[in-house]
């Protein structure tokens, strides 16, 4: 049913109308109409909207404002935007040919994404890849009768990378398992070498007599079970690592794990040989304390990551694969053509974008808009693929493209979700300096000693000892330990952190966006007020519209049901005697022994069945309305008795939370109502700017122009919400939102507390802090170490203590509370 909607700039009780959307502006003179709007690239209606002053033609009024506003910014471009967005990565967007995501486990720097996107496109009929470690996730852009998309997870799976399609379920590996394996295959084994060499290696080192002759028998036994122990530690828990290093040399990045492996591998690789030979001076435990730091370090940043995406399950599962014809045939949607007529019944989604042709409902977009109230179609009227009838079948006729608004986004959000992120970790960019530096300079090092006639196991001692000094754990550890510290102090403050990458992006956020429903306002209907006549109460007009309502399915009367079953007597209705159209609902109802027929809806509803409606309701209902809230107006017996006010009401901490957030940023509402649910926020001062009227398609996109004004972040909870979440640097998601917006977002506040949004920048930029202090003693470290090592003045057991120290340093400064 249609009651006094909020967003409605008419005069409801003079009857007069304009078009929902504010009307068609006529064209400017450089507007030009391809079909499809300007700013999201939806089909335009028959009258597309355009103004004198914009060119292009837009889908609706809110499309048309916010290229008129953001269009003018800093006289940027929108090719300048998308160029921004797309810096650095393969733009698949430019190439021809079909898209497939695949979700592949493995990833863990740019190198891989380098490797994978070289892999994919040295294959036929692979036109083009872009690879995301942050999410793992690889968008192949391919060509269908080349090869088939079956075969595409063959083409990047390999050399330690598993891939698959990322609409497919698969069986996750326990949230343990990967310590488990950690603790058993590294810990375990690299403990017994420990114990090996406390009880027969490490007294030589001080002047002792060994427990063992390494001459003999027994010694060569000690060794060969150090050297075992050690093998597995290296080659199983260290395999990660190993096959890192292959990848950087076959992509030609050195990354860190080829620093890692080389002094890891060189001190095996040096100290087989010396057992060989008989002697003592073994680094294996080097190798191990090497491979087991890391790999702590590594787990930590896999956990995070993991918790980046999901396989956006909340959305592909609500796409519709079926469709049932008028004439009740049910038939695959692949078979459906534009111009057929499908029936679709309460409780069912729509299965593509069409016009009403017969029937009348309440079309719940909740999952595609995010807007909190249903809203009534009619013949004629435009619906989106998977939307919901709540109320009534209805009949709908197959747009021209034959295609779903629902579809588009899933695809929207898989587009943006498998982009590469425009922030690497630090780390891994000085890694290509900083490691062909250091292999520079042992492998100068070596060369000289050799050069001027020192033995050549010093000389191969001591370039190992400045590979092993510089072995990079603090410089590896900074980044995920002091992640890990973040995510722990925001997990106190009910903050759950899914991608590390918010530690970098937050601290420079310029601009905030702020989605309206759900997250300004609490995303419920509910009743906030009841205004009565002079010779009604309260709690018979909410009684009595209640009893009328329970027959109805129509949120706003729920949210009236509800109320009215909670505070006041219960009342019945008569079945029998309900009557509904598009605009309210009737029934007799059964209190204080009378039958009288209550009348619920629109004040025009009220007239046409014989009821006035007094002038004392009237300013009511203006205010409601003026308000942002939907006023349902209650008679019987002849007249209206009172108004019901109904709306989403806004949360009460909001002002406070947007004044925090306002501090040193720009603040940005965005919602897809209009009128005066969206002008409430325009007299705030912390709102710098409120765009209304903005549909889901074009939320992403509006987030995309907007970063042509610094770093954003978009604040939101519906599934429409989710594409504009991924395309910001920085995506929140309230708790009570979609499960698609929580897997889109790289922060979720779980306690649904606005106020937590500053909390995340807080923690964020305390992270930052920390990242930095980790990294710049992580280079102190090495600026000191690396000379004594080159100078002969450290071994490689020093040199791996001295090594654990700065890391053990690195994890107490990540241990303190941010």
């Amino acid at each position: 049913m249609s009651y006094p909607n909020a967003n409605d700039s008419r005069d409801e009780l003079a009857g007069e109308t304009d078009t929902p959307s504010g009307g068609a502006v006529p064209a400017g003179p450089d507007a030009a109409d391809d079909g499809t709007c300007t700013l999201c690239s939806f089909p335009t209606p028959a009258e597309p909207h355009t103004a004198p002053d914009v060119d292009g033609t837009f889908c609706c009024q809110g499309c048309l404002e916010v290229h008129r506003t953001l269009d003018e910014v800093d006289d940027v471009s929108a090719d300048a935007v998308r160029d921004r967005i797309d810096d650095g990565s393969t733009d698949s967007d430019d190439i021809d040919g079909e898209d497939a995501f695949l979700a592949v486990d493995g990833m863990h720097c740019a190198t891989c994404e380098a490797f994978l996107e070289t892999r994919a496109t040295n294959t036929d009929g692979v036109r083009g890849a872009a690879a995301s470690y942050a999410t793992d996730t690889v968008r192949v852009t391919y060509d269908p009768d080349e090869i088939d998309p079956a075969d595409l997870p063959e083409v990047v799976s390999g050399y330690g990378y598993d891939a698959h399609d990322r609409t497919e379920s698969r069986d996750e590996e326990p949230r343990d398992a990967a310590l488990v394996k950690f603790l058993v295959g590294g810990g375990m084994f690299g403990m017994m070498v420990m114990i090996w060499y406390a009880l027969f290696l490490y007294p030589t080192y001080f002047g002792y007599e060994p427990i063992a002759d390494f001459g003999s028998y027994d010694g060569y036994y000690v060794a060969a079970n150090i050297w075992l122990m050690t093998s597995f530690v290296l080659f199983y828990t260290g395999y990660p690592i190993l096959r890192g290093a292959y990848v950087s040399l076959r992509a030609g990045m050195p990354n860190m794990d080829l620093l890692i492996a080389v002094a890891a591998v060189g001190s095996y690789a040096y100290s087989t040989l010396a057992m060989g030979l008989g002697r003592t001076d073994l680094y294996f435990d080097v190798s191990v304390a090497i491979i087991l730091a890391v790999t702590a370090g590594n787990y930590y940043e896999d956990r995070i990551k993991r918790r980046a995406t999901g396989l956006l399950s909340d959305l592909t599962e609500q796409q519709v694969d079926e469709a049932r014809r008028a004439d009740g045939e049910t038939v695959p949607r692949s078979e459906i053509e534009p111009g057929d007529r499908l029936l679709v019944r309460p409780g069912e989604r729509i299965p593509l974008d069409g016009d009403v042709v017969k029937g009348e409902a309440a079309i719940d977009e909740s999952l595609v808009t995010g807007e909190s109230v249903p809203i009534e179609k009619g013949p004629g009227d435009a619906v989106r693929g998977g939307t919901v009838v709540t109320d009534a079948p209805v009949v709908v006729e197959v747009g021209e493209d034959a295609e779903s608004t629902l579809d588009h986004l899933v695809s929207l959000l898989w587009s943006i979700q498998s982009a590469r992120p425009g922030v690497q970790r630090l780390a891994d960019k000085l890694a290509t300096i900083f490691v062909p530096l250091v292999l520079a300079i042992a492998t100068g090092v070596a060369a000289v000693l050799l050069a001027t006639g020192s033995a050549p196991s010093t000389a191969l001692l001591v370039g190992l000892t400045v590979v092993i000094v510089s072995c990079p754990c603090a410089l590896g550890l900074a980044t995920p330990l002091a992640i890990a510290s973040g995510v722990q102090s925001a997990a106190k403050r009910r903050i759950v952190v899914a991608a590390e990458s918010i530690f970098e992006d937050a601290p420079e956020v310029d601009v905030v966006v702020l989605d309206k429903t759900g997250t300004l306002t609490t995303g419920s209907m509910t009743v906030a007020d009841v205004h009565v006549d002079a010779d009604a109460d309260a709690e018979t007009v909410l009684a009595r519209a209640g009893a009328v309502e329970t027959l109805s399915e129509h949120p706003i009367g729920a949210a009236i049901a509800e109320t009215a079953a909670d505070g006041t007597d219960p009342v019945e209705a008569d079945v029998n005697t309900f009557e509904r159209d598009s605009r309210g609902v009737s029934a007799i109802v059964n209190a204080d022994e009378d039958d009288d027929r209550v009348v619920v809806g629109h004040p025009d509803y009220l007239r046409e069945r014989g009821l006035s409606v007094p002038g004392t309701l009237e300013p009511h209902v203006e205010r409601a309305r003026s308000n942002g809230d939907v006023p349902v107006v209650v008679g019987w017996d002849g007249r209206a008795r009172g108004v019901i006010v109904v709306g989403d009401a806004p949360r009460e901490e909001w002002r406070e939370a947007v004044e925090t957030l306002s501090a040193g940023r720009e603040i940005v509402v965005l919602t897809g109502d209009e009128g005066a649910a969206a002008d409430r926020f325009r007299d705030v001062d912390a709102v710098d700017e409120v765009f209304a009227g903005v549909p889901p398609e074009a939320k992403a996109e509006t987030v995309r122009r907007l970063r042509s004004r610094g770093t954003v972040a978009m604040v939101g909870d519906g599934s429409n919400d989710a594409p504009a979440l991924a395309a910001a640097d920085v995506g929140i998601a309230m708790g009570s939102g979609t499960k698609l917006a929580t897997e889109a977002a790289d922060a979720v506040i779980v306690g649904d507390d606005l106020g937590a949004v500053a909390e995340t920048f807080a923690v964020a930029a305390g992270t930052h802090r920390r990242i930095r202090q980790n990294l710049a003693w992580a280079f102190a470290y090495n600026a000191v170490a690396i000379p004594l090592a080159i100078a002969g003045l450290l071994n490689p057991l020093f040199a791996a203590v001295a090594m654990a120290g700065s890391s053990v340093i690195v994890v107490v400064n990540s241990s303190r509370s941010i």
